[in-house]
Parts: structure tokens; sequence; C-alpha cells
């Protein structure tokens, strides 16, 4: 598990899962239905990224993201 604290290790975990599972920018785009530039410009950890289209990203490579508050064990 990784700790993502904000929107630049939210892109590198995106990018490195990508890169892991063989796809480039343009092949995850069309199979999410984001535009290229908003996939790179989520990697890149840009912070007006909208978290719609993120998560649609995110459901698409098979992440799980889970919040849990500061008190909260893993």
């Amino acid at each position: 598990m990784r700790t993502i604290y904000d929107h630049k290790a939210l892109g590198q975990l995106i990018r490195q899962e990508r890169k892991a599972q063989g796809l480039t920018q343009a092949e995850l785009a069309a199979l999410t239905g984001v535009g290229i530039r908003f996939l790179r410009e989520l990697e890149l950890g840009k912070e007006n990224c909208r978290i719609g289209l993120a998560f649609q990203v995110i459901r698409a490579l098979g992440l799980v993201l889970e919040a849990r508050g500061r008190g909260e064990s893993a």
C-alpha cells in the first residue's frame, strides 16, 4: 500500500500503474474516455484536474483509494 498525500503523488501512482500495465497514454485515454491532455496533466499532478475524470482513470487501472482519518490505523 502507498500513502497518497497530494495530487502529485496520485499522478505518479497513476503513471506507474499505467506503465506497469503496458499502456500508452493514448491507449489509457481511449479506454477511459478522457482526453490525452487530461491524462498527461493528471499524471503530472496538475492541481486543477477534474476529480470525476480522475476516478474514471483510477477505476480503469484497477486501483482502489482508501481514505482514513489521522487517528485511524491501517
